[in-house]
């Protein structure tokens, strides 16, 4: 099943059938519109409540649930979101160049927020999931909305792609003028390219990165965080808090006490 960084408290222990994840891909012919699709269901005691804590990837989400499907851009902050009573989720984690064919809006003006998904196929996605083939019918029925979308990417589009995706995995890359390098643009050109197809910086792809590799490690034994700090590429402890903080909200010290 495929991992999410993005999740910082994927399960909880306590109580392991109240939220329960599913993730898949939906096949090569799709992989550079979409990563991959994400499926939850849960059922919560009554009066209670299990939040759920994501630092979103550099991309786009389509959400589909009972009554409404949505388009959501990045989040560049901590995004908390409140599961009550018993339901289901569908989401679909798009590559980050994949706006500029699910949408007409500008990425930057989708950053924390999202927009109604007129041309979802909701009605069959619901009936799926009251399936006992639920996978099986939302490979399908997703591959056939999205194949003709995918098709509609351009050079240009599976560029970002590629940018983003070395950002996210290339550990020694913490610096804006080195993944510029790494890809033959100046900074300036990486800078209109990835603002243009995703909404954020190319600094935000590394930072995304670090801090998610942050959240894993303080969710076990992180140790001592001022090594943590040095093995993310910080200069010190202290930039390392910071960044945390602006964007979780938090310090290290309490994320791990959450996690």
């Amino acid at each position: 099943m495929p991992q999410s960084h993005g999740h910082l408290n994927p399960a909880a222990p306590e109580a392991p059938r109240e939220v329960v994840f599913d993730r898949f891909e939906l096949g090569s012919g799709l992989a550079e519109l979409v990563r991959h699709v994400w499926v939850v269901r849960w059922d919560i005691p009554p009066g209670e409540v299990r939040p759920q804590r994501v630092l979103s990837y550099p991309a786009f989400n389509a959400v589909l649930e009972p009554g409404h499907a949505r388009l959501f851009g990045p989040d560049p902050r901590l995004d908390v979101h409140e599961l009550r009573g018993a339901s289901w989720a569908v989401g679909v984690l798009f590559r980050p160049a994949a706006a500029s064919v699910l949408t007409q809006t500008p990425p930057r003006e989708l950053l924390g927020r999202g927009e109604a998904l007129p041309g979802a196929p909701l009605g069959a996605v619901s009936e799926a999931m009251a399936s006992d083939a639920a996978r099986q019918r939302l490979v399908e029925l997703l591959g056939r909305w999205l194949s003709p979308l995918a098709r509609g990417l351009d050079q240009r589009a599976i560029a970002v792609n590629a940018v983003c995706e070395l950002a996210e995995t290339d550990a020694s890359i913490t610096r804006v003028d080195e993944l510029a390098a790494r890809v033959g643009l100046s900074a300036r050109t990486l800078e209109r390219l990835v603002r243009a197809h995703v909404g954020v910086s190319p600094k935000w792809l590394i930072d995304c990165r670090r801090l998610q590799q942050a959240a894993a490690r303080l969710r076990g034994d992180a140790g001592d965080l001022s090594e943590l700090a040095a093995e993310l590429g910080y200069a010190d402890y202290a930039h390392f808090s910071r960044a945390h903080k602006k964007v979780l909200g938090e310090t290290p010290e309490q994320t791990r006490r959450v996690s």
